[in-house]
C-alpha cells in the first residue's frame, strides 16, 4: 500500500492530495537553442476526493499548454497558473483538474540556462567533433527540465522518447539499448519507481563496452576502452554487495563517463551511474567512487531519503556499504587507508562549518538543499553506522541492514522512520545501558562528533606520515624516501602530512623528485596545487590554470579557488582563470565558484 508522503519544504507539490505515479516524456533535443522541447504526461492518483488542483515544481520552464484526460483517449485544455519564482524553489505550476482526471499533459520548453542541464560545444568534449548534453537533477534541479513533483518523497516510473541529431546517442537512467541504431530517436522505460532527482539524460557521441553480462561502460570513443579497463572490477563489486545485502534489483548496472565539466565525482542514477573522467587514473586507485555509486543501488535508490534534511540516510549508509565492498574486493588495508584519510577530511570540514551544519539531521528550512551536501552526511553518517556495527557485532548488523533494505525497498523514508525501525529491529535486543551509551540523539541532532565516534588507523599511512616528518625535519632528502610501493592513498597522506608552509627550495625538491606538478592522478594533482597556492610556487601556475579550465568537478576545483582568494595576487589569478573556465562549468559549479569570488 502506498505510504503517506513526508512534508517536503523544498517542493511546491501537493502529493498528499494528488500524487504523480508515472511520467511519459517526449523531447526534441535542440542543440541550436540549448533547449528541450516536448511534453510531460503525468499519470496522477487522487488521494483526497475534494482535490481539484495539481501542483508541480518548475524552474525557468516556458509552458505553452496543459491538457488533461479522464479516459486516456480524449484530451481537453485546462486552466493553469505559473506562479512567481523563488530564487531557490523556482515557480509553482498549478493545474486545475476535472473531477475524473487521470492524466495531465504539459507542453513546454526548457531554458538555455536550466540549472539541471549542461550543453557542451564540440571543443568541450574529448572527441571535439560533436556537441554533448547531460542532466544533473540532484537535489532539486529536475524541475528545471521536467514539470513534476520534485521531491525525493515522490517516486515515479517513466517512459521517454528522445529525438536527437542523427550522429548522436541518447542514454537515460532507464533500460538502454546499447546496440540501438543512431536513427535520431531513442525510447526508454524505467519500470521501478524512483524519485525525481534520479531521472537522468545524456546525449553525445557515445560508444559502449561490456564488462560482464550485466555491466558496461558508455563513453566517448577516445575514452571508452580506458574506462572499461579501469572499471573492470564492477561485476565483482556487485557480487560482493549481493552476498552482503541482497539481490541487485535494477537488472543492469552500467556507467556513463561524462566530459570533465561534470560537477560531481559520480551520480547514482539507477541503471546508469554518471561518472567524472577524473577517476580514470590507470591503476584503479580511484574506483572507490564506483563502489560508492554502486552501493547507492541499495542505499539511496532502493531506500531513499524522503526529504533533503534526511540526506544522511542516502550518503552515510552508502559510504558504509562502499567500505564493505572495498574490503571484500580489495582487502582491509585499502579500507583502513580510505577511512583514515576521510576521518581527517571530516575533521577539517567540521572545523570549517557552523554548528547547525554539523548536525546529521540538518535543518534546511529556507535554504538551498545543496547547502546540506557537505562531508557531514557522508562521513559522520558512516561513523554512526560503524558505531552500531561495533556495538552489536558485524554479523548481527549485516542481518539488520539486509532486512532494512528489504523492508523499505522502493520507499522514501525519514530519519524518524529509520530510528523507529532501528529501535524495534535491532536495539530492542540490546541491553539498555549499551543503548544509552550509543548517544543516538546526540549523533543525529547535535553538532560535532560524539566522544564515542570510531577511530580509523592505517599502519601504511602511519609509516608515510613518519617519512614525511623525516623529510620536513631535514633528516632525508625527497629522493631518498622509499616511495616505490606507494599507492595513491599513500601519496595523498604524504601531501597532507608535509607542513602547510614550505620554502621555495623544498617545493622544488618535491617537484623534482616526484613530478607533482604534472601528476596525472587528479586527486594527487589537487593536493599539490593547493600546496603550490599556499606557498606561491610559480612553476605550478600553468598547471593550475589548465587544471581549473579542464576540470569542472566541484570537489576538486572549489578548494583551489577558496585558497586563491585569500591573497590579493591569488584573487586576481582566480578571476582571470575563472573568466576562461566559467563557460565550461556546469551551473552547479558556477553557483559555487560565483559565491567564492563574491566574498
Amino acid at each position: 500500500m502506498p505510504q503517506p508522503v513526508a512534508r517536503d519544504l523544498h517542493s511546491y507539490g501537493n502529493p498528499g492530495e494528488v500524487v504523480v505515479r508515472h511520467l511519459d516524456l517526449e523531447w526534441d533535443i535542440r542543440f541550436d537553442r540549448r533547449a528541450l522541447d516536448g511534453t510531460a504526461t503525468l499519470e496522477i492518483e487522487r488521494l483526497s476526493e475534494s482535490a481539484d488542483t495539481l501542483r508541480l515544481d518548475t524552474r525557468d520552464l516556458s509552458v505553452a499548454a496543459v491538457h488533461l484526460t479522464d479516459d486516456g483517449q480524449n484530451w481537453s485544455s485546462t486552466r493553469f497558473v505559473l506562479g512567481n519564482a523563488d530564487p531557490i524553489l523556482g515557480a509553482p505550476l498549478e493545474i486545475s483538474l476535472s473531477t475524473g482526471a487521470t492524466s495531465v499533459r504539459v507542453t513546454y520548453s526548457t531554458s538555455p540556462n536550466a540549472s539541471g542541464v549542461q550543453w557542451l560545444e564540440c571543443s568541450q568534449t574529448a572527441g571535439k567533433q560533436h556537441p554533448f548534453m547531460f542532466t544533473q537533477s540532484q537535489a532539486i534541479h529536475a524541475r528545471s527540465w521536467i514539470p513534476l513533483q520534485d521531491s525525493p518523497g515522490v517516486r515515479v516510473t517513466y517512459r521517454a522518447t528522445v529525438r536527437t541529431p542523427s550522429a548522436l546517442r541518447a542514454v537515460m537512467s532507464a533500460a538502454n539499448q546499447a546496440d540501438a541504431p543512431l536513427s535520431g530517436e531513442f525510447t526508454f522505460e524505467m519500470r521501478q519507481p524512483i524519485p525525481s532527482y534520479l531521472i537522468a539524460l545524456a546525449v553525445g557521441d557515445l560508444q559502449f563496452r561490456a564488462m560482464s553480462s550485466r555491466t558496461g561502460v558508455y563513453a566517448e570513443p577516445s575514452v571508452v576502452e580506458s574506462a572499461a579497463a579501469e572499471f573492470e572490477d564492477t561485476e565483482a563489486m556487485m557480487a560482493a554487495t549481493e552476498r552482503l545485502y541482497g539481490p541487485y534489483r535494477w537488472e543492469r548496472y552500467d556507467l556513463l563517463v561524462l566530459p570533465p565539466s561534470f560537477p560531481f565525482g559520480g551520480m547514482e542514477n539507477p541503471r546508469l551511474t554518471f561518472a567524472t573522467p577524473t577517476i580514470i587514473a590507470g591503476d584503479k586507485s580511484l574506483v572507490v567512487l564506483v563502489a560508492h555509486e554502486l552501493a547507492h543501488s541499495w542505499s539511496g535508490n532502493l531506500v531513499t531519503n524522503a526529504t533533503w534534511r534526511d540526506f544522511w540516510l542516502n550518503e552515510g549508509f552508502t559510504v558504509y556499504l562502499e567500505r564493505r565492498i572495498l574490503e571484500e574486493v580489495f582487502g582491509r588495508a585499502r579500507v583502513d587507508m580510505e577511512a583514515t584519510l576521510d576521518r581527517a577530511t571530516l575533521a577539517e570540514e567540521l572545523a570549517r562549518l557552523e554548528s547547525p551544519d554539523q548536525i546529521l539531521h540538518v535543518d534546511l528550512s529556507g535554504r538551498d538543499p545543496d547547502d546540506g551536501m557537505t562531508q557531514v552526511p557522508y562521513l559522520k553518517g558512516e561513523l554512526l553506522l560503524r558505531l552500531l556495527e561495533n556495538t552489536v557485532g558485524r554479523a548481527r548488523f549485516d542481518s539488520f541492514l539486509r532486512a532494512y533494505f528489504d523492508h523499505f525497498a522502493f520507499r522514501s523514508i525519514t530519519t524518524g522512520d529509520f530510528v523507529v525501525y532501528l529501535e524495534d529491529q535491532l536495539l530492542s535486543e540490546v541491553e539498555t545501558g549499551v543503548v544509552d551509551a550509543l548517544q543516538l540523539d546526540s549523533w543525529l541532532e547535535e553538532p560535532g562528533l560524539p566522544a564515542n565516534a570510531p577511530l580509523a588507523e592505517s599502519d601504511a599511512l602511519t609509516r608515510v606520515a613518519v617519512q614525511a616528518a623525516r623529510w620536513a625535519g631535514g633528516e632525508v632528502t625527497a629522493g631518498a624516501l622509499d616511495t616505490a610501493p606507494w599507492t595513491t592513498q599513500e601519496w595523498l597522506q604524504f601531501l597532507t602530512s608535509v607542513p602547510d608552509t614550505l620554502t621555495a627550495d623544498q617545493m622544488r625538491e618535491l617537484d623534482d623528485a616526484f613530478g607533482f606538478t604534472q601528476a596525472g592522478n587528479s586527486e594527487v594533482a589537487h593536493l599539490w596545487l593547493l600546496t603550490a597556492i599556499r606557498n606561491h610556487y610559480a612553476p605550478a601556475y600553468p598547471r593550475l590554470e589548465s587544471y581549473l579550465i579542464e576540470i569542472g568537478r566541484r570537489k576538486l576545483i572549489k578548494p583551489l579557488y577558496d585558497e586563491l582568494v585569500k591573497t590579493t595576487d591569488g584573487r586576481a589569478r582566480a578571476e582571470a582563470i575563472y573568466d576562461r573556465a566559467r563557460p565550461g562549468y556546469h551551473p552547479i559549479s558556477v553557483s559555487s565558484i560565483d559565491d567564492v569570488l563574491s566574498r
